[in-house]
């Protein structure tokens, strides 16, 4: 790996930011300081934690961040689920962006145990 671009879990998150900030544009005004902010930042976070990780000096280090990343999906997917409940999106978008997710989660973790099995 040369850096954290050329990793392609970074690159499908960095689509998934784009997407959730296009999908939250069409929150309530109300909702910008709360859930439109949220997941926003949620979002954000799981390709910066995997960039952050894959710049530190140790293997250990950058499974950390991983997981901090595999958190922020969590969070995102939980955000998600709230949005649809409230009416902010369709089901048909909530399961198309859970799917997205679900993919990104699904890399983080191989890249986890990729990471641990190496020696």
């Amino acid at each position: 790996m040369k850096t954290h671009k050329d990793l392609d879990v970074w690159k499908k998150s960095i689509d998934l930011v784009t997407t959730i900030y296009e999908l939250s544009k069409v929150f309530p005004k109300d909702e910008v300081y709360g859930l439109t902010n949220q997941i926003r930042r949620a979002a954000v976070s799981i390709p910066s934690n995997i960039s952050e990780g894959a710049a530190r000096q140790s293997k250990k280090e950058f499974i950390q961040f991983l997981y901090i990343a595999l958190g922020s999906a969590m969070e995102v997917e939980t955000q998600l689920i709230i949005s649809k409940n409230l009416q902010y999106i369709s089901e048909k978008k909530q399961i198309e962006i859970l799917d997205e997710l679900s993919c990104i989660s699904k890399m983080i973790n191989g890249l986890i145990t990729y990471l641990k099995e190496r020696n």
